[in-house]
C-alpha cells in the first residue's frame, strides 16, 4: 500500500477523532512503521500533502504535529459517506438529470464537470446528459456555482416503467463488470476470520488488517453508483460484500483504535 493511502485511511478511521486531531510526527512515524514505511518516506509524503493543503502543521517546542485541514476533513467526510453509507434509502422513482452544453474550446471545464458528476454518482445516459437516482442536484448546483462556460440544466424526470428504468441504468453504468469485481471480493471476504476472532487480534495487526480491508474495498464504492434495489440485476453481490466488509471493519476497529491512541499517548512521554 502507498503511504499516502495509509495516511488517509488512518486519519479517516482514527486520527481525526483523537483529541484536537493534531497528531505528533513521532506517533505518525510509529504508526506508519506498522506498514513498513520509513521515517524519511513519511516526512516526504506528509510534506507533499501539506503543500497540497490536505494537512497543516503545528509546533510545540521541537515536536511537530499534523492535522487535516478543513479541505482534508471535507474529503474524508465525502469518502466515508461513499464507503460506509450504502443502500440506506428507498428510491422515489425520480431520475435527477444534468444536461450541459459547453463549447469545444472549454474542453478542460467539460472534463472537470464529467469527473464531478461521476464522483456524485451520475452516469452518462448520452454524451451531454447525465442521470442519477439520488437526490443530489443541490450538491451539483453548489459545486457548479462558479461554472461560467456554457449552459447547464438541472431537471427531474420519471421513466414510463421499471423496464425502462433498468434499461437506462444498464446504459449508464457497467453493472456486469461491477458484479464480477464484487463477486471476486465476495470470495475473499467469505474466507475472513469471524468477527470475534478479528476483534481479539493485537492492536498493530488489527490496524494493518483494517487499513488493508478498506484499501481492498474502497475502489468499488467510488465506481458503484449505489443504485436502489429496483434498478439492480437479480443476485447483485454488492450488498453482501458490503455486509461482510462492515462486519470485519467494525470488529477490527476496537483493537486498532486502542493501539493508535496508545501510540499517540506514548509519543508525548
Amino acid at each position: 500500500m502507498k503511504p499516502r493511502a495509509v495516511l488517509w485511511d488512518m486519519f479517516g478511521d482514527h486520527l481525526r477523532y483523537v483529541g484536537d486531531g493534531r497528531i505528533p510526527m513521532r506517533a505518525l512515524n510509529r504508526l506508519l512503521e506498522v506498514f513498513g514505511v520509513s521515517d524519511s518516506t513519511a516526512r516526504v509524503v506528509l510534506a507533499r500533502m501539506r503543500r497540497e493543503r490536505w494537512f497543516e502543521t503545528y509546533r510545540n517546542g521541537r515536536q511537530s504535529s499534523y492535522a487535516a485541514t478543513p479541505r482534508g476533513l471535507a474529503m474524508l467526510d465525502e469518502g466515508r459517506a461513499r464507503i460506509f453509507e450504502r443502500g440506506i434509502s428507498r428510491w422515489d422513482g425520480l431520475w435527477r438529470m444534468v444536461i450541459y452544453a459547453i463549447p469545444e474550446q472549454n474542453r478542460s471545464q467539460r472534463d472537470q464537470l464529467r469527473k464531478l458528476l461521476a464522483w456524485h454518482g451520475f452516469g452518462p445516459l448520452a454524451s451531454a446528459t447525465w442521470i442519477s437516482p439520488h437526490p443530489r442536484l443541490d450538491r451539483i448546483a453548489e459545486a457548479l456555482r462558479e461554472q461560467s462556460a456554457g449552459r447547464l440544466d438541472l431537471l427531474e424526470s420519471r421513466a414510463p416503467d421499471r423496464t425502462a428504468d433498468r434499461e437506462m441504468a444498464g446504459r449508464c453504468w457497467d453493472l456486469d463488470g461491477l458484479a464480477r469485481e464484487y463477486s471476486e471480493l465476495l470470495s475473499q471476504y467469505s474466507e475472513l476470520p469471524p468477527p470475534a476472532e478479528l476483534a481479539a487480534l493485537p492492536g498493530d495487526e488489527a490496524l494493518r488488517r483494517q487499513v488493508r480491508l478498506v484499501a481492498s474495498y474502497r475502489r468499488l464504492p467510488f465506481r458503484d453508483p449505489d443504485l436502489p434495489d429496483e434498478l439492480l440485476p437479480e443476485g447483485w453481490p454488492g450488498r453482501r460484500v458490503h455486509e461482510l466488509f462492515m462486519a470485519a471493519h467494525d470488529a477490527l476497529h476496537g483493537p486498532a483504535d486502542r493501539f493508535v491512541r496508545e501510540v499517540i499517548e506514548r509519543s508525548y512521554a
